[in-house]
Order: structure tokens, then sequence, then C-alpha cells
């Protein structure tokens, strides 16, 4: 697996963590599954990393809500992951039709582990070298007559605006009318806050290189913000923290709350760039 896909199981090893745990807030009981000694080692590296650890967990459980409620409004909702990693939602989530976009190495080793024809909902991986190949042939695969969501978790960060802009325009081509659900960081949030983070992917060959304005080329795009959460704000709600501390918080480091965010947009279609 290239090294940015290794860190796939950096999140996976967090989700497997919280789904052992007493109180789990993701509850992801198949991340176990893809947790060999490879992404065990991994893993260890970043045991200590408490409130990133947190993070992702509550990252992960905050867009198992909202696909949650987008299912409960349209169960026939077309559901897309690009750079899916080991994410199981089309088994853990009822309803809607799911596409897997990842690099072909990790898509093998995952139906391995968990084979698409398990899913309980129709279930779609597609193998794309994204460096190499055009999106826009991969998502023929993908009927353009329903309502689509496409989530890229964990992804933004290792991509230029350059690159991140012209992935839209191809979404936007093809699906005109969508929603994304993504996460977005800031340089200032990383650098700050997460640079041991930033230490430990950059040891297994990744470098995450997020820009000072994450959400640029969503405006740039055309696209509309439908809602904007804190991650740190995700992470202090689902450990029920006291709210308190969450004003302490704000007050001495007010750069946590605001730097990393998980964002809605929707292309309207209508005067898109």
């Amino acid at each position: 697996m290239n090294p940015i896909s290794q860190t796939a199981f950096y999140c996976c090893g967090i989700r497997m963590q919280d789904a052992q745990s007493g109180h789990p807030i993701c509850d992801d009981r198949y991340a176990a599954r893809f947790m060999d000694e490879r992404g065990l080692e991994i893993f260890r590296r970043f045991g200590g990393e408490r409130r990133p650890n947190a993070s992702n967990v509550a990252r992960a459980r905050y867009i198992d809500d909202l696909l949650r409620s987008y299912l409960a409004q349209d169960p026939h909702l077309q559901i897309v992951l690009l750079g899916c990693g080991f994410d199981s939602r089309a088994f853990r989530l009822s309803g809607g039709s799911w596409y897997e976009f990842d690099e072909p190495q990790l898509i093998a080793y995952k139906n391995e582990r968990l084979p698409a024809a398990q899913a309980p909902n129709p279930l779609l991986r597609v193998g794309i070298d994204f460096a190499a190949e055009p999106l826009a042939r991969k998502l023929e695969a993908i009927p353009q007559a329903r309502d689509t969501v496409f989530v890229i978790e964990g992804v933004t960060m290792y991509v230029t605006a350059e690159s991140l802009r012209a992935t839209l325009a191809t979404l936007q081509a093809r699906f005109p009318v969508h929603r994304v659900i993504v996460d977005l960081m800031t340089r200032t949030f990383l650098n700050r806050y997460g640079a041991t983070i930033k230490r430990i992917i950059s040891q297994l060959g990744a470098e995450m290189i997020p820009g000072d304005a994450p959400a640029l080329p969503f405006t740039q795009r055309g696209y509309r913000e439908l809602s904007s959460v804190s991650v740190a704000g995700l992470a202090f709600r689902y450990r029920s923290l006291p709210a308190v501390l969450g004003v302490v918080m704000r007050l001495i480091a007010p750069g946590i709350f605001s730097g990393y965010t998980l964002r809605v947009f929707e292309s309207s279609g209508a005067g898109d760039p």
C-alpha cells in the first residue's frame, strides 16, 4: 500500500480500540478484521495521541449520524466514499447503495478481510490509482439519476488545493447536484495541535499539507455550505465532558475548535463554475 493508504490502519485501529472499550462512541465492530500485525504496528505508533485519537472517533461517529439521518429520509441514497480506507459503514448502516474508492492494493486487502458481497446493502468497491488514473472514468460505474452523497474523510489534509478543486470539478461534471461530507483542517491547527501526528505520519512516508483556507476549493467551485461543526467540540460532546471544560478550552486554545471542522457542502448544478 502507498504511504497515505497505510495511515488508514491508524484510523481503523482507533475505531477498533473504541469498539472494544466499555463505552464505545462509534462502535465499529468490523474494524478489528483489518488490523493484521502490520496494521497493529502502525497503530501502536499513535497510541499516546489521546486527543487526536478522540477526535478521530468523534469524526467517524458524526459522519455515521449524518448518513443515518440522510438514509432515514431516502433509503435509496447513493453514498460514495473517496479514499474509503477501511470504512465499514456499508455493513453497519441500513439502506443506501454504497461505492468505495481507494487504491487497488487496499481494495484487494479489504475484500479479503471483509468481502463486499457480504454487505447487507449493495456495495461496489472500485480500485483506483488516484495519481495516475482519471477519476471521471471510474465514476461511470455510479448511476447519475439518483441522489448522491460523497464522503471525503481523512483525505483533504494530504492533497493540494488545486488537486481538491480538480476532484470537485470532476464530481460536478457527472453529478451536477450532490452533497459532500468532508473534514477540513487548517495548516495553523496542524502545526499547533498536531505536530506529533504530522511527524509520525511523515515517518510512514506520507505528508500532511493542509492550507490556510481549506474550504476555498469548494467556494471556488460554487458549492454552498450547509453546515459546519468543530471536530474538537464533537469529541467533548460524545465523551460527555463537563461543559465548563469546553468553555475553558475555548479561552486558552480557541484555535482547537475552529481549525478542524466537519462540513457539508452542496452542489446545486445551477451557476456552478
